[in-house]
């Protein structure tokens, strides 16, 4: 079985999701409200960081690993599967544009899911123009999750030590301690009162997704803590290329 397919099976989730990428508002209300993850100041930094572009007409960008998202009419999604706003269908460890060609590179939660994160940023550095500018959020405090498989995590210091040839702007934690807690309580639970019976562990899963998602919204005070990023669900990385 390729690899693939293989992770893909082991992650439960994965054909609902599928299932919701289709309809992309749908997905997104649904991520933002059910979650465990307080996605509102990342939406926010990542449209500042958008909009600092948009001002300026003859900008090209790229969203790689977009998936089913579309967050501006703009800019060029890529993905290795050919969702609806897809516009370059690629693997994005070699992206189909010249060296020096791009003027900014977005990437969201999509790093942890390439088993080479250092090739895919390799190839962020060479599409972008000299002074061009990549923004990268990463995952920290997340439990498994394939779409279709999923590699690894980053602190503070491994997202800097990824993006060391860029010169960096800001790492920061968006996703903050409670998201980080409130995912793997989820899964604790379910694996606790389920007694090793596999179906009744995804339903007590998704009622503890049912009942616990307002709990991630402690956020707002927690993820301005100074020690909050040492379990922080995720960093954000704005770098530069020089």
């Amino acid at each position: 079985m390729a690899l693939e397919e293989e992770e893909y099976e082991k992650d439960y989730l994965n054909k609902f999701k599928g299932m919701l990428k289709k309809n992309h508002k749908l997905y997104r209300f649904l991520i933002d409200l059910f979650s465990p993850i307080y996605t509102f100041p990342s939406k926010r930094h990542l449209n500042k960081f958008m909009n600092s572009y948009f001002k300026e007409s003859g900008k090209v960008g790229i969203n790689i690993g977009a998936g089913n998202t579309n967050i501006s009419d703009e800019i060029i999604n890529c993905d290795i599967f050919a969702y609806d706003h897809v516009d370059v269908v690629c693997d994005i460890a070699e992206l189909p544009f010249k060296d020096n060609s791009i003027d900014f590179v977005v990437n969201v939660a999509v790093l942890e899911h390439v088993p080479n994160p250092e090739a895919v940023v390799k190839e962020i550095y060479r599409v972008l123009k000299k002074d061009g500018r990549v923004y990268s959020l990463f995952p920290f405090m997340q439990g498994f999750h394939a779409s279709p498989y999923d590699f690894s995590r980053r602190t503070i210091p491994g997202i800097k030590k990824l993006y060391e040839d860029f010169e960096i702007e800001e790492v920061k934690g968006l996703g903050g301690p409670t998201s980080g807690f409130l995912w793997i309580f989820q899964e604790w639970v379910a694996l606790l009162f389920s007694f090793g019976i596999k179906p009744l562990y995804k339903l007590i899963f998704f009622l503890m997704l049912i009942l616990t998602w307002p709990i991630k919204f402690i956020d707002i005070l927690l993820r301005h803590h100074p020690m909050a990023e040492n379990i922080s669900s995720s960093f954000t990385l704005i770098g530069t290329k020089r």
